[in-house]
């Protein structure tokens, strides 16, 4: 990148002028220790001159933002005395180029005698050459303390036809590579791809409801960050954006990477603003890649960490359907469950959550049904260790079905070659034909012998038991039904007066929710034990809403239809999902255990479960 310092910018500075913003380098940066100020000799490429840096820029030097070599552009600073001599003030700049070469031949300048007559305080003195060891130990703690203003915001380029010079400080900003951004600087514009696009989520913490999305951006140096848009912004820019287009962005903020959301190998993110610019760029060279894949073989994720994210490619072998999950915060989703293969002998499960399923995973079912086995790229998968390694799809993955990557090529020409008849050994759990993925299955005496639930963080089980009491007394709860974000508040409501209140939402409404909070008893062939069964659960075990029932039972006051519905769910085998936890209660510690989910036993499915337990342990 070539760099040119602004000619006459010292000479420029000792005049008096303090409204240019010129480029210079550092030639050298020493620390006043007494004062913990950074003292700094800075060039034109001709000539040199003195500087003190404020102090509130010493982060700058620590953390190597400028340095020896540094290419700057200074945008605040003022003139000084110090001993009858100019001393620079450093109030703020930009870093051009954290290294660089020396440019020029630069010697230090000496005053013009007119300059130095009207800084004099006698008239008798002459101009003196400030030595180095004068200025470390000279005392600039005299020396204001201002603060760095914020340039201003950055416009879109204006239309300088036929307006005459263009004024400096309306010039466009100058655009920069990603890896080139830092939080120091003013102005700037950088010209990317969009690589990926999150889903709007929406959230509610202390400080109320809010929403959010991001993106990812690669430019032609190959950088990448990650953009981030909160509440009003996200309605200024997320129908904008769209993946594969190039644009330019400037005037945002830019803050520490939160890791345990963004994975790019960056230490900073952009946070747009509303008064930021995000301009749709014609992409004519096609400078600016489309993406950028690190693939790693899959023998190669049996090494890696737990819910690090890397990029995989492989053969599809296996397609299973799309089957709903209930989450553990109560919400239904889709997942699907693909096997891929590569030539290092290894095959992993990928697991396609919500969207993917019906995307991409209904495309890949399709083509396996045909007998075609397509090849699929994962862009930024997640690497579970959970029941042996496997893949999952996080919101910025990205699936890509027979890319013409020179990686598919190759992956496709070994498996038509000799791939299609080459054995492999999975890296996930084996699960056995009939049983959901990551089952465990215990008995009830197991969840007490094993001690399940006592650990830092609850088990989660499966147990095929039969329902032999349900308490009916007090079988729901009153809840809230107001909406926070995309989900509902469910949290217990209170009457008062003629209406419902929520203490959570600080909200009155007439009338309320009803959701179940059921205690029954289950048994299995090595004993009993009570669980607790919410709204979905609770559902699937009665057949009907907690309100249906609390209207029969409360308001119809019909107790023999109530009484012959509950009773219609006693006795019959259920296989139960089941969250096991040690909770305290009082100042007792009691292990609760929660019904995630209630399926009525499929009995063909089961004795198939069966058979292949038997031939297990056979083989063992």
């Amino acid at each position: 990148m070539a760099v040119h310092l602004t000619p006459n910018a010292i000479s420029t500075i000792l005049a008096g002028d303090t409204n240019s913003k010129p480029i210079v380098q550092v030639l050298e940066i020493n620390n006043i220790l007494k004062q913990d100020r950074y003292r700094l000799v800075i060039s034109d490429g001709v000539s040199t001159q003195h500087a003190v840096l404020a102090t509130q820029l010493n982060d700058t030097v620590k953390n190597g933002l400028v340095k020896q070599g540094s290419v700057v552009q200074l945008l605040e600073y003022f003139c000084n005395l110090v001993q009858n001599r100019k001393m620079l003030l450093v109030l703020n700049f930009e870093t051009i180029l954290p290294d660089c070469n020396i440019i020029g031949n630069p010697k230090s300048v000496v005053e013009p005698d007119s300059t130095a007559r009207k800084m004099q305080t006698n008239g008798n003195i002459q101009p003196t050459r400030v030595t180095n060891t004068q200025l470390r130990t000279q005392n600039f703690s005299n020396l204001p303390n201002f603060r760095p203003t914020v340039q201003p915001p950055y416009q879109p380029p204006p239309n300088y036809k036929n307006h005459g010079a263009i004024v400096k400080n309306e010039a466009p900003a100058r655009i920069i590579p990603i890896d080139a951004l830092n939080p120091y600087q003013g102005r700037w514009a950088i010209k990317a791809r969009v690589t990926a696009k999150g889903d709007l989520r929406r959230y509610n913490n202390a400080r109320g409801d809010g929403k959010v999305f991001s993106f990812d951006l690669l430019d032609s140096d190959g950088g990448e960050i990650r953009v981030a848009c909160f509440n009003a912004v996200v309605d200024c820019f997320y129908d904008t954006i769209e993946v594969g287009k190039v644009y330019l962005i400037s005037k945002g903020s830019l803050k520490p990477a939160r890791k345990n959301f963004n994975h790019l190998k960056n230490e900073w993110e952009i946070f747009l603003e509303a008064t930021s610019t995000v301009e749709l760029c014609p992409d004519e060279d096609g400078s600016i890649p489309r993406q950028q894949f690190s693939f790693r073989p899959i023998n190669e994720v049996e090494t890696a960490d737990n819910n690090s994210i890397l990029d995989i490619i492989g053969i599809v072998i296996s397609v299973n359907p799309s089957v709903s999950i209930l989450r553990k915060n109560g919400m239904e989703t889709q997942r699907r469950i693909l096997n891929l293969k590569d030539s290092s002998g290894r095959s992993v499960e990928l697991t396609l959550w919500g969207e993917f399923c019906n995307r991409e995973g209904q495309k890949l079912q399709e083509m396996s049904d045909s007998g075609f086995c397509p090849v699929l790229a994962v862009k930024s998968g997640k690497v579970s260790d959970f029941s042996g390694k496997s893949v999952g799809t996080i919101s910025a993955t990205q699936l890509f079905i027979n890319p013409d990557f020179p990686e598919a090529h190759s992956l496709r020409d070994w498996f038509d070659r000799v791939g299609k008849d080459a054995a492999s050994q999975s890296i996930s759990k084996d699960i056995m034909a009939g049983a959901p993925k990551n089952e465990i299955r215990k008995t009830i005496s197991q969840i007490k012998d094993e001690g399940l639930g006592r650990s830092d963080k609850p088990d989660w089980v499966t147990v095929k038991a039969a329902i032999t009491f349900i308490k009916t007394d007090n079988f729901c709860y009153t809840a809230c039904p107001l909406m926070i974000g995309d989900r509902q508040c469910n949290k217990k409501a209170t009457m008062s007066g003629n209406v419902w209140q929520c203490d959570r939402c600080n909200q009155e409404f007439t009338e309320c929710d009803y959701r179940y909070l059921l205690q029954a008893q289950i048994q299995d062939h090595t004993g009993l034990t009570w669980v607790t069964a919410f709204q979905e659960s609770g559902e699937e075990i009665l057949g009907c809403s907690a309100k249906e029932l609390y209207l029969l039972k409360y308001e119809e006051q019909d107790e023999g239809r109530f009484a012959d519905l509950v009773r219609s769910s006693l006795f019959n085998q259920y296989l139960f999902r089941l969250k096991i936890k040690e909770e305290l209660y009082g100042d007792e510690q009691r292990v609760k255990i929660t019904v995630v989910k209630a399926d009525k036993v499929n009995y063909s499915s089961e004795s198939k479960y069966m058979l292949d337990s038997v031939l297990k342990s056979t083989r063992m």
